[in-house]
């Protein structure tokens, strides 16, 4: 798997909507929702390949931070926030 290019905090970013089988960290509910990079926490190996055995690629892993409006709609705190620790491959940059 080849290493995204790094994203800078501010960066805004899509998380992807793949639907892989198996082990998956990425919650379902944030695939498809825009949001910013708060910070770059480091490369770790990927929990995906290492879930099977696998030494795991090493990848930017991102705290992401997206407006609880914008996951849900009828949110009764809309101007709060939502923060994920969510592995590069997951994310795309607009």
């Amino acid at each position: 798997m080849p290493t995204p290019d790094p994203l800078p905090p501010g960066a805004r970013v899509r998380v992807r909507t793949m639907m892989p089988p198996g082990h998956v960290r990425t919650p379902a509910y944030l695939r498809g929702h825009v949001g910013r990079v708060e910070r770059v926490l480091g490369p770790f190996g990927n929990p995906e390949q290492k879930a099977y055995g696998h030494t795991g690629d090493r990848l930017p892993l991102y705290r992401v931070r997206f407006a609880m409006a914008d996951i849900w709609p009828t949110s009764e705190a809309p101007s709060d926030t939502l923060d994920a620790e969510i592995y590069a491959h997951w994310l795309e940059p607009l």
